[in-house]
């Protein structure tokens, strides 16, 4: 990864205070955080960097506060958490800034782990304000940033640091940066791309620049049906935004100019309930009922998928192909799934996939830890897709 710093390029930091912007932005319920995954991620950078000798003050943010301190929305119940799934004691400063911060990181020996609270706790994280900025970087000799989650942001934590200390990548943002260069970056031909989800008008950038970077575009979930019904097919009571038609067209244009094959759904499983187990049957996608709706697509579908999993050397993922939440339209969702896991496991493919609905998705079909990457960044890893610039990326760069 050489067009980007990381702790390959970092020198001895015995004795350092390394200030590590991480993302501690985890799902909780009656103060116990339910879901670890993130900060399992940064786990080795934590380690190495505490093995080291260095003393490392975790950055982090939590919420929406705007901008003022809350106590739902404060950190202290994630230390205990991460010093569990890290296996060290993270200790935690009442502020990030100030008094509360100096204190606690000039009591720190060498190879301890603080966490700072809640960087948003001041209006001055998300308008990297240079005043804010500056009262953090004085709490550092050194800045990783280690949170990809939070790159598509300019804040002080995620972005402005990185002008005031020598800057580094985290070994979680060096695996993403690498897996998402794998996808789309430089990948290995042909790539395929498959965007599921429920609308189009939230992935509009998305599919436009994918059709110029990608060999084949396969479409599924609600927003399939706003591509068929702009070719004039019928799709009945199905979730499509029927406004969006000479969007779609152009989207369907932009592709043929730029030879990637678009593969929209021939047969599709459809119920007149929107519920598990309701009655469905399976159609052409010319015969959609005028009173049922499209849930899934159908056994054809997924072959001509899997088809095409087989003939691409990299894949790149974001959103289900139908109802994955419900049985049993779930079906095409978890058998592409599980044939690109396959794939992926024989080294006959590079899987990279990303979005909540997404990981949620693979989690279901039992194969997350099977792709190459999944990505747990949500916005960032979208914007990436997008072709837009990470600010909290581009400020890591050589």
């Amino acid at each position: 990864m050489s067009g980007f710093r990381t702790l390959d390029d970092l020198a001895a930091v015995a004795g350092k205070r390394v200030l590590v912007r991480v993302d501690l932005n985890v799902p909780m319920k009656n103060g116990k955080v339910t879901d670890a995954t993130r900060i399992e991620r940064i786990v080795p950078t934590i380690r190495e960097l505490s093995d080291k000798g260095a003393k490392v003050i975790l950055l982090a943010h939590f919420g929406r506060p705007k901008g003022k301190p809350s106590e739902e929305f404060s950190l202290a119940p994630v230390a205990d958490a991460t010093s569990a799934v890290v296996g060290k004691e993270v200790r935690f400063a009442a502020d990030c800034i100030g008094d509360a911060a100096s204190k606690a990181i000039a009591a720190m020996s060498d190879g301890k782990v603080l966490l700072l609270e809640n960087t948003r706790f001041h209006a001055g994280e998300e308008a990297n304000d240079p005043e804010f900025t500056r009262a953090l970087a004085a709490n550092g000799d050194i800045y990783v940033n280690d949170a990809f989650s939070a790159a598509h942001r300019a804040h002080a934590s995620t972005e402005g640091l990185a002008h005031l200390l020598p800057a580094y990548a985290g070994r979680s943002m060096q695996a993403e940066l690498e897996a998402l260069e794998k996808g789309l970056g430089n990948p290995v031909r042909p790539v395929l791309a498959i965007v599921g989800g429920a609308k189009v008008s939230t992935k509009i950038d998305l599919l436009m620049n994918l059709v110029k970077k990608v060999d084949a575009l396969v479409i599924g979930g609600g927003m399939a049906n706003t591509f068929l019904a702009a070719r004039g097919t019928a799709v009945g009571k199905s979730l499509a935004e029927h406004d969006l038609a000479d969007t779609a067209k152009q989207i369907m244009i932009e592709a043929a100019s730029s030879g990637c094959a678009i593969v929209l759904p021939s047969d599709s499983v459809v119920a007149r309930e929107f519920k598990s187990g309701a009655d469905n049957e399976t159609v052409s996608v010319d015969s959609v009922p005028a009173n049922a709706m499209i849930l899934d697509v159908g056994p054809d579908t997924v072959k001509t998928v899997i088809e095409w999993i087989d003939r691409a050397k990299t894949l790149v993922w974001n959103g289900p192909l139908g109802a994955f939440e419900i049985e049993p339209f779930d079906d095409a969702t978890v058998s592409a799934a599980r044939h690109a896991a396959r794939r992926t496991r024989e080294s006959a493919l590079v899987s990279v996939a990303g979005g909540g609905d997404t990981v949620a998705a693979l989690n279901h079909a039992g194969v997350a830890d099977d792709f190459t990457y999944v990505s747990t960044a949500g916005g960032a890893f979208l914007e990436w897709m997008e072709g837009k610039p990470l600010p909290g990326v581009d400020a890591l760069a050589k």
